[in-house]
């Protein structure tokens, strides 16, 4: 008889509560799902993402959350694997019951999962994968990228590139998504600037390849001015190895997207090759802003290392996350997608808008070469130049002609 009067009061006071609308019951959790890799040389770029993302959704957390409620985040690993990481996408979907997919730095998964996000009406935030098709051609009304595409890329590094004295070029990279989608980009874009310039060949290996020297022999062999290389995260490290080991940047220069990133030199230390232009979204020596310096004291004083530029898409996916929730005014994902779509939020390296056409971060792009400085144990990028989000952006134009409207 107790037992069951002290379950009627209980009931009771539940029912008050919900009557009342207390915060004990309408708080709710916002759940993000990240598929990556994080086994492998992959790791070396995703880490960061993750690390970042957690610094900063900790920081929201201890001030009250979003809109009151409590960001939390759970991992998968995709092994690089598109099967594996789809599977894992379904799985924090079905099982996590997520409320936005995040990921990834390999472009086929990237893909996979927008197809699916489209399907399930669940946002997706491409945090790495440098497919311009993820806002291009295969782009949809649920699919944000907060790094810079193909496009982008190869946008800026041919404006680099137009302005040396290079005619005569060859093109080697990773055979797929992403290898040929940046050197397309590049390619493309710097004929137009520069149309005297001639292609001699191309060279393209699997990724994961375990030896370079059979390419880069065959490259040399053709006396190019200049090579595009078109590695994706997998293979920039062990090329770069390969280049130094075989001498490859002392007898002609070569452009590689991320050859300038801290993600790519900190694991060559001092051995890595002197003279390679590399773009990139962000150093931690680069801008010299308080922004940046802030940003850069915060992540190293959480996890004893200095932020590299997946540091910069962990924190500006985090801060899109939380800001579009308010400016929304509510956990609704119609309204979420709404608010997103054209925000600007202040970054390290300055304003960064979400184009609301594609949902493209327009990002800067910095051009170095790499080089040994006094004071690290790892090379830097030096005579950086700037090129602009918008002088970098695709048009949206050209967008709609990729998507047939």
């Amino acid at each position: 008889m107790k037992k069951r009067a002290l379950w009627t009061i209980v009931g009771l006071v539940s029912l008050g509560l919900v009557l009342a609308g207390g915060s004990a019951v309408s708080a709710k959790t916002i759940k993000v799902g990240i598929v990556d890799c994080y086994s492998g040389p992959p790791s070396t770029y995703t880490n960061d993402v993750r690390d970042a993302f957690q610094l900063a959704v900790d920081q929201f957390n201890a001030q009250g959350g979003v809109l009151g409620n409590t960001i939390e985040f759970v991992t998968r690993d995709s092994k690089f694997k598109v099967d594996i990481g789809l599977s894992a996408a379904k799985e924090l979907l079905l099982r996590e019951n997520v409320d936005i997919l995040m990921g990834t730095i390999n472009s086929s998964l990237a893909l996979a999962i927008s197809d699916l996000s489209l399907k399930e009406k669940v946002p997706f935030i491409a945090t790495f994968s440098k497919s311009a098709k993820i806002t291009g051609a295969k782009g949809n009304r649920y699919v944000f990228s907060m790094t810079e595409n193909t496009a982008l890329a190869g946008k800026a590094a041919a404006h680099g590139l137009a302005k040396r004295p290079y005619t005569t070029y060859w093109i080697a990279g990773d055979d797929y998504e992403y290898g040929h989608a940046i050197a397309d980009g590049v390619w493309e874009n710097l004929k137009q600037l520069k149309p005297d310039v001639k292609l001699l060949g191309e060279s393209w290996w699997k990724v994961g390849e375990p030896d370079f020297t059979p390419y880069i022999t065959s490259i040399l062999a053709a006396k190019p001015d200049a090579v595009i290389v078109a590695t994706g995260g997998r293979d920039c490290v062990p090329f770069l190895k390969a280049a130094k080991a075989t001498g490859f940047n002392d007898k002609v220069p070569f452009y590689m997207h991320t050859a300038t990133e801290l993600s790519t030199l900190k694991p060559l230390g001092l051995d890595a090759p002197e003279g390679v232009i590399g773009t990139s979204n962000y150093f931690f020596y680069y801008p010299q802003t308080p922004a940046n310096e802030a940003f850069v004291k915060e992540f190293e004083a959480a996890y004893n290392r200095k932020p590299a530029v997946g540091a910069l898409y962990g924190f500006m996916t985090a801060h899109f996350i939380k800001q579009a929730y308010e400016k929304a005014g509510s956990t609704d994902t119609e309204k979420f997608i709404d608010a997103l779509e054209g925000m600007v939020i202040d970054t390290p390296v300055g304003k960064v808008e979400m184009r609301a056409y594609d949902h493209q971060a327009m990002l800067p792009m910095y051009m170095g070469v790499t080089k040994k400085m006094p004071g690290y144990d790892f090379l830097v990028a030096t005579d950086i130049v700037t090129i602009s989000g918008a002088e970098a952006m695709p048009s949206v134009e050209s967008i709609r002609k990729a998507r047939g409207e």
